[in-house]
């Protein structure tokens, strides 16, 4: 997006508008929404809009996605902002088309001077964005876009030359440096019912339901994902309780220890700037689990410069060197590691967890990822595409930066040697094996000490517990040790150390 779009308090201050629309995307709720607190500041009147984008939904229903829980949850959300808004004697305005062409045209048929929204740095989001902004001023109007879903963007943050930060650990001193002298509070952005624009009768439409967008109904209910703000404000107020202790139970999937957040910030019924301030009194206060977590939050903030500064790490590696590596990418492979049937169980269960709940705990992302990686030789885009498919939370700059970590062709400091053992990971993480009983059923009935590799264990206790390698469960499809060999030999080959 060009600077022009980049919102500037000064011009628009010395202005009244009559009318600003507020374009909401990945900022679904009403409270400190940085969009509309800045169309509050400098318009009489506001109207606001959500546009079910037919340029991000039918590339889903082309791929065969028609049962996807992202757009089910997204709806529940814009439906609990609509209710919001009827409350208050308004209305929020609904569309199914092209985002590019159908925002300049409701700002058109309102009469609204200039559209508000939430910047977003992903390279087909400015794209759109850019075509925005191009039809609106055609029009006489203006496209100002403001910080929303990160604490610090851009150029933000940046090295003492000058430079983007491309290591995380320096990053981060550099990022808690400035929250120190520049917190990011919550904005105000309380709307007062006079302060809504009335909608035409031609612009008032029911909310689309979810076959007539393309798509099925889920499981997302079933589920019992907190949904909308009030969804969120229930996590949050819940995380609050335990954030303490997430440094001890974060990375034990059987255990309540992640905040379950995720997809509430990608959607932004979470408000990033809220979690930090919590976050960041917490860690004053000396506790080491707000301090762990608030470094989470700084890692999203990382991921999303590194895709503003380095777009080209959409499709290639961060490091051209390791765009030469010869994968194996082994088709039936790939598909056992997709349905969860490598032989390997907490890397199964992890597969399983994403396909029946859309939902992957952290620690279980970096143990599947390293496997197809480095136990199977498959390219990491290869699953960055299928986790983008899958998950809730999908965010691109952090799906590709979790992948491209786990891949060491990344933005990191640590060699391409660290290849998880998906073994010593299970015996570590889930030593009761809870989290696999839960997910690989038909491994239930073993111990917590067979559970993790049943392969080793004798053929009487298998058939105790009515296990029969590749029969009820499969045999391992690699050998670890062998696996981790040959991914030595095929990363030292592109580095010249052979």
């Amino acid at each position: 997006m060009t600077s022009e779009t980049s919102f500037s308090s000064e011009p628009l201050r010395a202005r009244r508008l009559p009318l600003g629309l507020v374009w909401l995307r990945r900022d679904l709720r009403l409270h400190d929404h940085a969009a509309l607190h800045a169309a509050l500041r400098v318009c009489d009147k506001v109207a606001l809009a959500f546009v079910f984008d037919r340029d991000i939904l039918d590339p889903l229903l082309q791929r065969g996605l028609r049962a996807d829980r992202r757009v089910e949850f997204i709806l529940a959300a814009v439906a609990e902002i609509d209710a919001l808004l009827h409350e208050r004697g308004a209305a929020l305005i609904v569309r199914h088309e092209r985002a590019r062409e159908a925002i300049p045209a409701l700002a058109a048929e309102l009469g609204a001077q200039a559209v508000f929204c939430g910047r977003d740095d992903e390279p087909d989001a400015l794209e759109r964005d850019a075509a925005v902004e191009r039809a609106l001023r055609a029009d006489g109007r203006d496209l100002h876009a403001v910080k929303e879903h990160m604490i610090f963007e851009r150029d933000e943050v940046l090295t003492a030359q000058g430079k983007p930060y491309s290591v995380f650990t320096p990053y981060r001193t550099a990022w808690l440096a400035r929250y120190d002298a520049q917190p990011q509070h919550p904005l105000d952005s309380r709307v007062q019912p006079e302060r809504l624009a009335p909608l035409p009768a031609r612009m008032q439409r029911p909310l689309p339901t979810l076959s007539e967008l393309g798509f099925a109904p889920t499981n997302l209910r079933e589920l019992k994902l907190p949904l909308g703000a009030t969804g969120a404000r229930e996590l949050v107020d819940d995380f609050q309780r335990r954030i303490d202790d997430y440094d001890q139970a974060r990375d034990y999937p059987a255990r309540k220890g992640p905040s379950y957040l995720s997809v509430h910030l990608r959607f932004g019924t979470a408000s990033v700037r809220e979690l930090a301030a919590i976050a960041w009194a917490r860690q004053q206060a000396g506790s080491e689990g707000a301090r762990v977590w608030l470094s989470e939050l700084v890692w999203r903030d990382f991921y999303f410069q590194i895709l503003f500064h380095h777009p080209h790490v959409v499709n290639a590696a961060f490091k051209p060197t390791y765009d030469r590596i010869e994968w194996r990418n082994d088709p039936a492979q790939y598909a056992a590691w997709c349905e969860g049937r490598t032989g390997y169980p907490l890397v199964d269960a992890a597969m399983r967890q994403i396909n029946e709940t859309g939902y992957m705990h952290n620690r279980l992302r970096m143990v599947v990822a390293s496997f197809l990686t480095k136990d199977l030789g498959i390219d990491w885009r290869w699953g960055e595409r299928y986790f983008a498919d899958h998950l809730n939370d999908f965010d691109l700059a952090a799906n590709n930066g979790g992948w491209q970590w786990a891949a060491s062709s990344g933005c990191d400091a640590q060699p391409y040697f660290r290849i998880f053992n998906p073994v010593s990971q299970s015996e570590k993480f889930d030593a009761n094996g809870d989290f696999i009983r839960r997910y690989v059923p038909e491994l239930a009935a073993l111990s917590a000490r067979d559970i993790h590799a049943p392969w080793k264990a004798p053929a009487a206790l298998l058939q105790a517990a009515g296990v029969s390698l590749g029969v009820t469960y499969p045999a391992p499809i690699v050998r670890h040790d062998l696996a981790r060999a040959e991914t030595l030999e095929r990363y030292a080959v592109v580095k010249g150390e052979v």
